[in-house]
């Protein structure tokens, strides 16, 4: 080779001079759009005198192709992230609009019951009714706590008398913030609806939540563990006793009103549901959930309602319960009934998140998948593949994270001490309102927990370059498949379950983590040692 050409190399770094220099000077984008094509690479090697004998032009040459493949990969990618991005915005605008439509709907639907309400306000001879029913309706209405929801078997050609016996009134009541300590009315705000069986939150406050019945409740709703004979016994002995002593109407599954039947037609008047389409009108007749199990069993009885929840009374009869504050023997349940019954009581506001399965086939809103509610936990893993999970998270369209690890947990703060606790979460008090994101085995030292505001929208997507798919499940059931380009859309559901508190929620929380986990027990330290001086 003549010394000009080498010192021409040596110079521009390939070759030739005048490509070099303009590499130099235009950066990186015009030396991608050149090196983008490998016949632009052939042209620049036949430009370079290579001989047969030397080595080094040759693994010169060599390092060039390399380059050109890495750099046309690199803009494939590129091209590929974009396509992407631009699909799942679609995507996202059709579950934005689909929701969009829902609340719409909901939102007439109030409407027509609220003038249905106005034209009940008239009595059968078209006489107004009393200014003081009237009053007392406008300040329950002002307050958002009241519920006067009359439900009718459907017959409207009687007179009015039959009519009103044939009615059946859902019990009304009142949630109201309580200070402790203090007995005046004005250190009371009430902060809750309940208008037609629908309880949403409409503001937050740190203070404990109370609930005052404002007429009798009628129908109670009983829910048990399943194969354990000492709550077949209990049940049994409840349903008695809430029905000769409380003279209330009495729901139970249809696997336990066989149990009772089994054991004496007594049971007779016990009601059931045949189908689903009476489940989803049991919080229309409902005015309080009594669940006799463990955790798993207030899971289970939260999961019968898509929407609105009566006021859960949990009894703990499992092996560990951080939900279930009462316990239930013959000698206690009476009394825990009774004064729920007569009330006030403090409760807990426990949220639920509401999740959608988005698929990647899916092109309009028929083709998007129910909507699923959970109160622990929703878990994304890779099943029983041996890749690791490779996961890109997103918070209200902000790029959160990559996981790259055994899954991830997205948990409400009542389910911080279930799988998202094993997984390392911290434990948060259930009345905070948040929503805990949480790794699971991590292949990172540093990829530690979060905890994230209820208001925040939450996605989750298996990218098109996963080495595999993953799972997700609800809950601990409804397990899911999701493949490449699939995606999960999780935020805070408008609905949250309330349940029975045996002191206040503070006291039934220090307590289940004391006595369910032993928190931080270890023996004291002795006092004679050496002291300070």
């Amino acid at each position: 080779m003549a010394p000009s050409q080498l010192n021409s190399t040596d110079s521009c770094g390939n070759g030739d001079a005048s490509f070099s220099c303009s590499q130099t000077t235009n950066g990186f984008n015009d030396s991608l759009s050149l090196f983008h094509s490998e016949k632009a690479v052939q042209e620049l090697l036949q430009q370079t005198p290579i001989q047969g004998t030397d080595d080094h032009l040759i693994e010169f040459s060599e390092a060039l192709r390399t380059v050109a493949k890495a750099l046309r990969r690199a803009a494939e990618g590129k091209a590929t992230a974009q396509t992407e991005a631009a699909e799942w915005k679609r995507r996202y605008e059709l579950e934005r609009q689909r929701n969009q439509h829902l609340r719409r709907k909901e939102h007439s639907h109030e409407e027509c019951n609220d003038d249905f309400d106005e034209k009940r306000t008239v009595n059968s001879t078209n006489q107004p009714l009393p200014s003081n029913t009237n009053k007392q309706s406008e300040n329950c209405l002002t307050n958002g706590i009241c519920s006067h929801e009359i439900l009718q078997d459907g017959e409207t050609n009687l007179d009015s008398e039959m009519f009103q016996n044939r009615m059946m009134r859902k019990a009304s009541f009142k949630l109201s913030w309580c200070c402790k300590g203090e007995i005046s009315d004005q250190h009371k705000h009430d902060v809750v609806s309940f208008e037609r069986g629908n309880i949403t939150t409409a503001e937050r406050s740190s203070k404990q939540i109370s609930l005052k019945w404002e007429s009798n409740p009628q129908t109670v709703l009983i829910m048990t563990k399943p194969n354990s004979t000492s709550v077949r016994i209990l049940c049994a002995d409840m349903v008695r006793w809430l029905k000769e002593h409380k003279r209330l109407n009495i729901y139970v599954e249809p696997r336990v009103r066989g149990e009772l039947l089994t054991e004496s037609s007594y049971f007779n008047f016990v009601q059931t549901w045949e189908d689903d389409k009476e489940i989803s009108l049991l919080h229309n007749k409902v005015d309080l959930v009594i669940t006799l199990g463990g955790d798993g069993t207030v899971l289970w009885a939260a999961s019968m309602f898509k929407g609105a929840v009566p006021p859960v009374v949990p009894f703990s009869l499992g092996s560990l319960g951080f939900m279930t504050p009462f316990y239930l023997d013959s000698e206690h349940y009476r009394d825990s009934l009774d004064s729920i019954l007569r009330g006030p009581i403090s409760i807990t506001l426990r949220h639920r998140l509401q999740c959608h399965v988005i698929r990647d086939a899916a092109t309009n809103e028929v083709e998007t998948e129910e909507p699923i509610l959970v109160l622990n936990e929703v878990t994304i893993d890779r099943g029983i593949s041996s890749f690791l999970t490779n996961l890109e998270c997103y918070c209200d369209n902000s790029f959160v994270t990559c996981v790259q690890g055994d899954g991830l947990i997205l948990s409400t703060t009542s389910g911080s001490t279930a799988y998202s606790l094993a997984a390392g979460g911290s434990m948060v008090h259930p009345q905070v309102p948040g929503i805990l994101f949480t790794p699971i085995c991590p292949h990172s030292l540093s990829f530690r927990p979060l905890i994230l505001p209820e208001h925040v929208t939450i996605r989750v997507q298996v990218p098109f370059n996963s080495r595999s798919s993953a799972w997700v499940s609800f809950d601990g059931k409804d397990r899911k498949k999701l493949t490449p380009g699939d995606a999960l859309v999780c935020s805070m559901a408008p609905w949250p379950v309330p349940t029975a508190c045996q002191v206040d929620s503070t006291n039934d929380f220090l307590h289940s983590i004391h006595e369910g986990l032993h928190w931080n027990l270890r023996k004291t330290q002795s006092f004679d040692g050496p002291r300070d001086q």
